[in-house]
C-alpha cells in the first residue's frame, strides 16, 4: 500500500486528487494540508511514502516545505512529488535542490499521476527530458556551481561515468547499453553513487552532477 499526503491550498484540487487516488487499489490518502507548514507537520505525523506538494501555497511554500521534509532524518523514506500549474520553469532547480523527487503538471492525465506516484514511491526520480533540459539551461545561463569538484574523489571512474549518463537523462537500460554493462550493474553503480554522495534519489544525483562540475552543458 502506497500512503499519500496531499498538500495544496485549493480544496477543490485536493478533493479531485483524493477521489482519483482513493479509487485506485494500492493507494491510500492519509491526510490533506492546505499550506506548507501543515504539510511538514502531517508528514512527520503520518510518514507517508509520497507527498503530492503544490509549489505555490500561502505562508510556507512547497519548495521550503520540501526542504524541511528532506532535511528531517525521521522522514528519510518520504518522497515529494511537486505539482505545478506553470510548467517546468524556474521552480525546477530550486525544488530539486530542496529534495523533490520529480515534477508533475496539475493538468496531467490521471494515468500519468498514478504512474508518477508509483515511480516516486519506489525511490526513483520522475525526471522527464524536459526537466533535464531545464537543469542544463540553468547552468548554461551562468548559474554558478555551489562547489566545483566537491565529492568527486569518492566515486570510482566507472561511477563517475554512470553519474554523467544519469545527468544526461539516460535510463538504467540506456546506461547499460552505452557502458556495455548489465542493467543490474548500472543500477548498482547508480545506487552506490547516491550512497557515497548522500543523495536521496536520482533527482539529487542529477543536481549534484551539474553543481560539482562533473557534467557541464554541451557547448559551454
Amino acid at each position: 500500500m502506497i500512503r499519500v499526503l496531499l498538500a495544496d491550498d485549493q480544496a477543490l484540487m485536493r478533493a479531485g486528487f483524493r477521489a482519483l487516488l482513493d479509487a485506485e487499489d494500492g493507494l491510500d490518502v492519509v491526510g490533506e494540508a492546505a499550506d506548507g507548514a501543515a504539510a511538514v507537520e502531517l508528514a512527520r505525523r503520518f510518514k507517508p511514502d509520497v507527498v503530492l506538494m503544490d509549489v505555490q501555497m500561502p505562508g510556507l511554500d512547497g519548495i521550503e516545505a520540501t526542504g524541511r521534509i528532506a532535511a528531517d532524518p525521521g522522514l528519510a523514506g518520504v518522497r515529494v512529488l511537486m505539482l505545478t500549474n506553470y510548467g517546468l520553469d524556474e521552480y525546477v532547480f530550486a525544488a530539486l535542490r530542496a529534495g523533490a523527487s520529480g515534477f508533475l503538471l496539475k493538468d496531467a492525465d490521471p494515468a500519468d499521476l498514478l504512474q508518477a506516484v508509483a515511480v516516486v514511491a519506489r525511490g526513483d526520480a520522475l525526471l522527464a527530458p524536459a526537466v533535464t533540459r531545464t537543469l542544463i539551461s540553468e547552468f548554461a545561463a551562468g548559474r554558478p556551481a555551489a562547489d566545483p569538484g566537491a565529492g568527486r574523489e569518492v566515486l570510482t571512474a566507472r561511477e563517475q561515468e554512470v553519474v554523467e549518463l544519469v545527468a544526461r537523462g539516460l535510463t538504467n537500460d540506456e546506461i547499460a547499453s552505452r557502458a556495455v554493462i548489465s542493467p543490474l550493474t548500472a543500477k548498482t553503480h547508480v545506487n552506490r553513487a547516491m550512497t557515497k554522495l548522500h543523495c536521496r534519489d536520482r533527482a539529487q544525483l542529477v543536481v549534484w552532477a551539474y553543481e560539482s562540475g562533473l557534467v557541464t552543458p554541451r557547448g559551454r
